[in-house]
């Protein structure tokens, strides 16, 4: 399956979700392969961090090709593309050939706002006869209670927009996520028992329910060269 992360505003957390996603789906023994399409080669950094550090098991990110339709094909497993507006062709490369577009969304209107400008673009890119299922969250929520007005605020505003799915499972603004991108470690490896980590998978399952009581968790050890 090839799942496209995107977004038309940058801050959205799109690299950091591919990367733990990536990580994740391999604890579950599928085969995986990353594409950081955005200028910014955020995802790409990571990947390189957990490689410097000798973390197993890699994560495969591949940059910017010529030709993503053709070059997707020699990958059996999962696909995980992350792409950003500021590159719109490579943009519109990837929403034509997903199969699947998740949408992290912040909590905040001009956030919505941009949402609802990409679904035209998603509308634009793709070729006759094909429509990827759209699926749209809140990523970065508030973690204060008195506070989460705004993440309930935009969740409701995302239930208004036709033809997406919008999942009830949120993620928030946690700092394990800044240490889990500087490290090269997914929060699941970085803090296994904590809130994040559990966030986080029940997330993953809403993604790939069939995956529910695959595989099992090991931890993550460096290569011995």
């Amino acid at each position: 399956m090839i799942t496209v992360v995107a977004n038309l505003k940058g801050g959205s957390g799109k690299s950091s979700l591919v990367f733990n996603l990536g990580l994740w789906l391999q604890t579950k023994g599928q085969p995986v392969a990353a594409y950081d399409l955005d200028p910014q080669r955020t995802l790409l950094d990571i990947a390189e961090v957990r490689r410097d550090e000798s973390y197993t098991p890699p994560l495969q990110v591949h940059g910017y090709v010529n030709d993503l339709a053709k070059h997707l094909q020699q990958h059996p497993g999962e696909v995980l593309i992350d792409v950003g507006a500021s590159n719109l062709e490579a943009a519109k490369a990837a929403l034509a050939v997903a199969d699947r577009i998740v949408v992290p969304v912040p909590p905040s209107q001009p956030d919505v706002w941009a949402t609802q400008r990409f679904l035209r673009l998603i509308q634009e890119a793709a070729p006759p006869g094909h429509a990827p299922e759209v699926i749209v969250f809140v990523n970065r929520a508030d973690t204060n209670r008195s506070t989460k007005r705004e993440s309930d605020d935009t969740e409701a505003a995302l239930r208004e927009l036709a033809s997406v799915t919008v999942l009830p499972n949120r993620l928030c603004q946690r700092t394990v996520y800044r240490y889990s991108m500087s490290e090269g470690l997914s929060i699941m490896e970085l803090a296994p028992k904590g809130k994040a980590a559990r966030e986080f998978e029940e997330f993953a399952y809403a993604l790939y329910p069939a995956l529910k009581g695959v595989g099992k968790k090991r931890r993550t050890r460096k290569r011995i060269s």
